[in-house]
């Protein structure tokens, strides 16, 4: 099984703009989360796909594979399965640009569920630590079915909790995609609920492609760089971790 993995970097962003090459303990955030996926001992190779010419330089000069993409792709998703039109694979692992404190470790773990269970797409999940994660529409929430497979992923505080305590879970921005259904989803227009919860995930739930979550209890304190604040805190992080 061959699998590649692919980190979707693009210039702009509505919170954040030029995020990917602000520097976080003195490395820009795109570097950072190169390196941690680089870890992955399952990925047969990484790619960066950028459409910009100050991220492709930054990243080519530290060693990193880049392909240039055109613009104007309404997500990751699409800008993945470019890449996926130009290698030949049997699934592609996506990792969000802004998601620092992915390890290569966890990106194994996907890998090796989806080695044993065959999903056309997968997802990684961790618990929900504080009740303000809980409420922030930063944090983006998902809840699953008996079998693991994700019933919808929110901005929103979900499960409303009216009675009773459940387990609470945050989605992280790594996805794993059949090739297949990558190229398909790409080819989807953009979903009612997508361009509603800004997420481009439900674009496949919307089409009825079921999304598998594996559940990394030791991902539970991680966070994405989308905000300001955010990286202030990643900074303070790394800093004290030297």
């Amino acid at each position: 099984m061959k699998i590649w993995g692919v980190i979707p970097a693009r210039w702009g962003s509505t919170r954040l703009g030029g995020k990917l090459l602000k520097p976080i303990a003195g490395k820009p955030l795109i570097l950072r989360v190169w390196e941690n996926v680089m870890q992955a001992e399952l990925l047969d190779g990484v790619i960066i796909a950028t459409d910009d010419e100050r991220i492709a330089n930054i990243v080519e000069r530290s060693g990193a594979d880049v392909m240039m993409t055109p613009p104007g792709f309404k997500c990751g998703t699409e800008r993945v399965a470019y890449v996926a039109e130009r290698l030949s694979a049997d699934y592609f692992v996506d990792v969000q640009g802004d998601e620092l404190f992915v390890e290569g470790w966890m990106i194994d773990r996907l890998i090796a569920d989806a080695k044993e269970t065959k999903p056309e797409m997968a997802t990684i999940a961790a618990p929900l630590l504080t009740e303000s994660e809980y409420r922030d529409p930063h944090t983006v929430k998902v809840v699953c079915d008996r079998d693991g497979n994700a019933l919808y992923f929110s901005r929103s505080p979900i499960p409303f909790l009216q009675k009773s305590d459940v387990n609470r879970l945050k989605h992280i921005g790594v996805y794993l995609y059949r090739d297949d259904v990558l190229k398909r989803l790409a080819e989807l227009p953009v979903s009612p609920l997508e361009h509603a919860e800004s997420l481009e995930q439900l674009r496949a739930l919307e089409n009825g492609i079921p999304i598998r979550c594996v559940v990394v209890d030791e991902a539970a304190a991680l966070f994405a760089v989308n905000t300001e604040a955010d990286l202030v805190r990643a900074e303070q992080l790394l800093s004290r971790k030297g």
